[in-house]
């Protein structure tokens, strides 16, 4: 089951049934299968927050997700800082929902296996994301 709460911001006007069923459909894509994930949308202080107490990092970002993995069922949560996806789609010039949907995709695509942290992966990671807003 996918989930989606905010916690200290209103809830993201996404439609739930039809953002779920296309995460299902890009963790297919990669011979995945959904089970429990958990989306909470939330304010720079409050993922400034999880940063600090679960990572250790002293810094604002847009993304965090905690991978629950099991097997080829992919299982997490996913905390997104609605403040720094506004301010990211306002630097890169693309609409706010655009950066909301590429945001949502590159947590599950984390919990696929993909990351962006190492040599060349930042671009495969981009790559991905590009191809998963193609299929909604």
């Amino acid at each position: 089951m996918i989930t989606y709460n905010s916690e200290g911001v209103s809830m993201p006007k996404i439609r739930k049934r039809a953002t779920t069923a296309w995460i299902k459909a890009v963790a297919a894509s990669y011979g995945k299968k959904t089970g429990e994930i958990g989306y909470l949308f939330v304010d720079d202080a409050k993922i400034l927050e999880v940063n600090r107490e679960y990572l250790g990092h002293d810094y604002y970002t847009d993304i965090i997700t905690f991978d629950y993995d099991e097997g080829d069922t992919i299982n997490g949560d996913i905390v997104i800082s609605l403040d720094t996806v506004a301010s990211n789609a306002q630097q890169q010039g693309t609409q706010y929902d655009e950066e909301l949907h590429r945001v949502i995709i590159h947590g599950i695509l984390h919990l696929c296996g993909l990351n962006d942290k190492g040599p060349g992966e930042r671009e495969l990671m981009e790559a991905a994301e590009n191809k998963a807003l193609a299929m909604r």
